[in-house]
């Protein structure tokens, strides 16, 4: 028989705080100054954005899309992925890590209009510029930018916080 020291809602609150409490490690470091070293073991994945559709997760690297000032990101998806063509208020560099990613230019999602990249490819897309993405295989990319960070649909039909 397993007895628990704590309560149920005790255990809850706990694993609440030690998400909410290592996502804000690394943000807390930016703001401090501080040298930051976060080896790959501690990259947390947690559920994607509303801005994206679902099956996207996130790992806040560094800084807060939310807010001001710079940030980075690593987006996972899933193989097969897409996101539908959008902007950015601000530009966004993106670099993949791993899978293949395909990304192009356009108000009309044309996958023949790039070559997905592999792991190391860049793109930089500036602020304002129509675009869209998507994943071959499971596939993460980091995300370089200054925050607030948005994604603006094209189609709001396309906007995941609509439907």
């Amino acid at each position: 028989m397993i007895q628990f020291l704590v309560s149920p809602r005790a255990l809850l609150m706990i694993v609440a705080a030690a998400i909410w409490t290592s996502w804000q490690v690394v943000p807390s470091f930016a703001e401090s100054g501080e040298h930051v070293l976060l080896p790959p073991e501690a990259v947390s994945f947690q559920p994607g954005p509303a801005t994206l559709p679902e099956g996207a997760q996130i790992a806040v690297l560094f800084g807060s899309p939310a807010e001001e000032g710079p940030f980075v990101i690593r987006l996972k998806f899933p193989a097969g992925y897409e996101v539908p063509p959008h902007r950015h208020s601000k530009a966004e560099n993106v670099t993949v890590v791993s899978g293949r990613f395909g990304m192009a230019t356009g108000e009309s999602h044309d996958k023949s209009a790039a070559t997905p990249m592999a792991a190391g490819g860049f793109v930089h897309i500036p602020a304002g510029h129509p675009h869209f993405a998507w994943a071959e295989e499971e596939t993460v990319v980091q995300i370089n930018g200054t925050g607030p960070f948005d994604v603006i649909y094209v189609d709001e039909a396309d906007d995941p916080r609509i439907n």
